[in-house]
């Protein structure tokens, strides 16, 4: 309560009217399938274009190679090509698939950030460069005074140049202009000179990375773990490689081996001492990438796509190890933007019926799926639809044909990717409640079998939605079922205007949460829901003349007990009458005569 303490005049603001709800979205599209590149452990990555998928996941494969597993990429073009806008995609690949890399026994190598073929084509330059330098006018032991310290970190490696050799060493404290090193400084780098040529330079490299058009430039970045430029912290965000930096141990070098002496081999030349040893293990790093200069070259190899035979459900379905360790179909339980599901062409049993234990447990998806291509017969059909009972799912059929630019000619390929593509242009022409049936899938000149109306006649009522080819009118979706025994649930548009409805509401209500249950909140939370389903029925997805017709909302004493109020439930009744779609188009025509009018 406020307090009031003085008298005056006190404005004060409540909220006591409707809060505006805005519908979620229902357009956007996930894919899992085969890919060239991408990671196949994470989130799925939005793409907004056929453009984009290729940048990030690789371009078409090849039957030769990937034979009837090759589909994502021309599900993905036929999504964008048919009227959609957003799209995540998961890649996977065989468990047998190994990503290419550098060698190992460099101090510096490169893996290619995810498995397959792709990655023989990365080539890494790394070059030696120097951030800054500075003049030294005074060396005492392992310390130096300089002229700046700007640029210097301690931990870094610096190079002292005095013209004809070249000593490395490593920095371990700072304090002003004096620097300390893990090792003595040579006396032959002093030059107090007004034009200096002799100096103290930091030790830093360039990277470049190169794959077909791509290249990626990591300029001045630094060995040294704690600088803020540190090589690894600096291509965290790389899409082509993952750097790993081998250590270098610098603290109790190796003593040097005993060498032979010009009076035999009786007696022992002088070991070098240990500060020279731990010099030339520092100086390693940079003598690999060329110390003198020279740019080092490294080409990427070893990487395979695996077994693509070998590949199998598991593969599709994924593995839940967490938050950002998902892979495959689970990988999409973090994403709250996906509304439509398809894994173009694997007509696995097993994977299909993963998608569609996905969407309805998530209650807030769809699954579109493809019939096998090779089942053309109509008992054939409905065998293999008969294992399948769900409304959060629905069958299309036959596959499709559209041309290749790979190979440069037509190819027979499943329709999901296009039906995804034409949910979408539905939502956004006329909106969920409308039925993604009688319109043209576009850039498809083909069929892989045609169907006729007693045909579909034995499919309709199964759930199998045809794809048919009508003169003068185009090739066009005939079918509009989901995959249920249940009457309830017999139509796509049904099922996803109830999915839109409820994430809708689920998604513009949180406001609700731990305010007071009493009976002023349930008349604003009735007044909310009722402006949102006024609004759906005014843009057609509602049946009813009047909006007492369309819905009712309630919410109070008869809907809940007091014992629902005691444990904190608040219960919002709410009924909605759905638009159905008109399937079947029935004229009744008679005789007409004159006399029968009298």
């Amino acid at each position: 309560m406020p307090e009031y303490l003085s008298p005056g005049v006190y404005v004060e603001e409540y909220e006591s009217g409707a809060v505006p709800m805005e519908g979620v979205g229902t357009s956007t599209a996930g894919f899992v399938g085969l890919a060239e590149k991408g990671d196949v452990i994470g989130k799925p990555q939005l793409v907004t274009s056929f453009s984009d998928y290729v940048r990030i996941f690789g371009g078409y494969l090849s039957e030769t190679k990937f034979g009837d597993k090759r589909f994502l990429p021309y599900a993905v073009e036929h999504f964008f090509i048919n009227g959609g806008s957003r799209a995540f995609v998961m890649r996977v690949c065989p468990a047998d698939a190994k990503a290419a890399s550098t060698k190992s026994d460099s101090i510096l190598s490169f893996t290619a950030k995810n498995p397959g073929e792709w990655g023989n084509r990365i080539k890494v330059t790394v070059s030696p460069v120097s951030r800054v330098k500075t003049q030294v006018y005074e060396v005492i032991e392992n310390s130096a005074v300089v002229r700046s310290v700007d640029g210097f970190n301690i931990g870094d490696v610096v190079e002292f140049a005095d013209g004809k050799t070249s000593v490395y060493n490593k920095i371990t404290a700072i304090e002003e202009k004096t620097v300390t090193f893990e090792n003595p400084v040579p006396s032959s780098i002093v030059d107090k000179a007004l034009v200096p040529t002799k100096f103290m330079k930091s030790c830093e490299i360039d990277v470049s990375v190169k794959y077909g058009d791509v290249k990626e430039d990591y300029l001045f970045v630094s060995l040294n773990t704690e600088s803020p430029d540190y090589v690894v912290s600096r291509m965290s965000k790389s899409e082509l490689v993952v750097i790993t930096v081998g250590e270098t141990k610098t603290s109790n070098p190796p003593a040097a081996k005993p060498a032979e002496t010009k009076e035999g081999k009786g007696k022992d030349k002088e070991a070098a001492p240990a500060p020279v040893a731990a010099a030339a293990a520092i100086a390693a790093p940079f003598d690999a990438v060329g110390g003198k200069g020279d740019a080092m070259i490294m080409q990427l190899s070893g990487g395979s796509d695996g077994s693509i035979d070998s590949i199998s459900a598991a593969e599709y379905i994924g593995t839940d190890e967490g938050p950002g360790k998902r892979s495959g179909i689970q990988a999409f339980i973090e994403n709250t933007d996906v509304s439509l599901m398809a894994v173009p062409g694997i007509t696995i049993p097993e994977v299909q019926m993963s998608l569609i234990a996905h969407c309805e447990n998530l209650k807030s998806r769809f699954a579109v799926l493809d019939m096998p291509k090779d089942r053309k017969k109509t008992d054939e059909l409905v065998e293999y639809r008969d294992m399948f009972d769900s409304n959060y799912a629905a069958f299309y059929h036959p596959w499709i044909q559209i041309f290749d630019p790979l190979s440069k000619k037509n190819i027979i390929a499943p329709p999901s990717g296009s039906m995804l593509g034409i949910y979408a242009r539905t939502d956004n022409t006329v909106g969920v409640h409308k039925a993604p049936a009688n319109e043209v899938v576009r850039a498809c000149t083909g069929l892989a079998s045609t169907y006729n109306t007693a045909e579909q006649d034995l499919l309709n009522p199964k759930g199998i939605n045809i794809i048919r080819s009508f003169p003068g009118r185009g090739i066009r979706v005939w079918g509009a079922r989901t995959a249920t025994s249940n009457a309830t649930w017999k139509y796509i548009n049904v099922r996803r205007l109830f999915i839109y409805l409820e994430e809708s509401i689920r998604a513009n209500t949180n406001w609700v949460v731990f305010e007071p249950n009493t009976e002023a909140l349930w008349g604003r939370v009735k007044r909310t829901i009722e402006m949102f389903l006024a609004s759906t029925w005014r843009s057609g997805a509602l049946a009813g003349s009047s909006p007492s017709e369309a819905y009712f909302v309630e919410i109070g004493r008869s809907t809940m007990t007091q014992d629902d109020i005691d444990n904190g439930r608040l219960i919002c009744v709410i009924g909605v009458a759905p638009v159905k779609p008109a399937e079947f188009v029935i004229f009744r025509i008679g005789q007409y005569t004159s006399e029968s009018n009298g």
